[in-house]
C-alpha cells in the first residue's frame, strides 16, 4: 500500500482532504496532468477511493495556490506555473534560502553538518561522472537538510512548498554537467560558511545560489518556453 493510498478509513476529514490535495498537487507538478487539462471529480474520486467531497475541497485549495482554475458550470482546469510565477518563486526563495542558511548556521547539529558535508562530497563525485539523476536527488537532499537545520517549522514548510513548485524545472536545469558542477560548488560555499560559523556569509552564499539558479533558467531558454506557453494560453 502506497503512502498516498487513501482507501483506508480516515476519521479526520481534514487529513483525508490533505492527502487528496497533496496527491493532486504532486501529480500536477510532476506533469501527470497537463496545462488546460480538465480534472474530473468523479474520476479522481474513483482513482483515489474517496467520495467527491474531499476531492472538491482539494480543488478549492489548489485554486487558492493558483494551480487550477474552477470555472462555474464547466469544471476545474489545470493552470500550471507561468513564467512570472517562476520569476517570483526564485525571487522569494533567494531571500528565504538566505534566511534559512543564516539560521542553520546557529542551529545545525553535528549530525546534520556531517550529512551536509557528505552530500557535497557525493555530489562532486557524481557531477564528475555526469550522473545527473543522482545529482538531482542529492541537490534536493542538500536543501532539505538546510530546511531541517534552520529549526523553524514555519520557514521549513514555506521553503518545501516553493521547492516543490519548481522541482521539474530544477531537474531540467541540472541536466548539464557544467551546471551540476557549478551548483555543487555553490552548495560547498554554503556548507563551508555554516561549518565556520559565519552566518552572514552563509546567508549571502545561499542567496547567490538562488540568483544563479534563476539566471541559469533564463540562459537555458526554459524561461522563454514558459513565456511562449503563457502567450498561447491567453489566446
Amino acid at each position: 500500500m502506497s503512502s498516498y493510498d487513501v482507501k483506508r478509513e480516515v476519521s479526520d476529514q481534514y487529513s483525508l482532504r490533505g492527502r487528496v490535495f497533496h496527491r493532486l498537487r504532486e501529480d500536477i507538478l510532476n506533469g501527470k496532468y497537463k496545462e488546460h487539462e480538465e480534472l474530473k471529480e468523479v474520476a479522481i474520486g474513483e482513482e483515489l477511493g474517496v467520495s467527491r467531497t474531499p476531492v472538491r475541497e482539494a480543488f478549492r485549495q489548489l485554486e487558492l495556490e493558483g494551480l487550477i482554475q474552477i470555472i462555474p458550470n464547466k469544471g476545474a482546469y489545470v493552470t500550471g506555473i507561468t513564467a512570472k510565477d517562476v520569476k517570483d518563486i526564485y525571487m522569494i526563495r533567494s531571500s528565504l534560502e538566505g534566511m534559512c542558511a543564516r539560521l542553520a548556521t546557529e542551529q545545525i547539529t553535528p549530525e546534520q553538518l556531517e550529512e551536509l558535508e557528505e552530500n557535497v562530497y557525493l555530489a562532486s563525485f557524481h557531477a564528475s561522472k555526469g550522473h545527473m539523476e543522482q545529482m538531482a536527488e542529492l541537490d534536493n537532499r542538500f536543501h532539505n537538510i538546510l530546511y531541517e537545520a534552520c529549526n523553524s517549522k514555519m520557514l521549513e514548510n514555506l521553503l518545501q512548498d516553493f521547492h516543490q513548485y519548481v522541482i521539474r524545472i530544477r531537474k531540467k536545469t541540472l541536466s548539464t554537467k557544467e551546471r551540476g558542477i557549478a551548483s555543487n560548488e555553490e552548495h560547498k560555499a554554503i556548507m563551508e560558511a555554516i561549518k565556520a560559523g559565519k552566518a552572514k556569509e552563509a546567508e549571502k552564499a545561499a542567496t547567490l545560489h538562488m540568483e544563479n539558479a534563476y539566471d541559469n533558467i533564463v540562459k537555458s531558454g526554459l524561461y522563454d518556453i514558459f513565456e511562449a506557453e503563457d502567450k498561447l494560453s491567453e489566446k
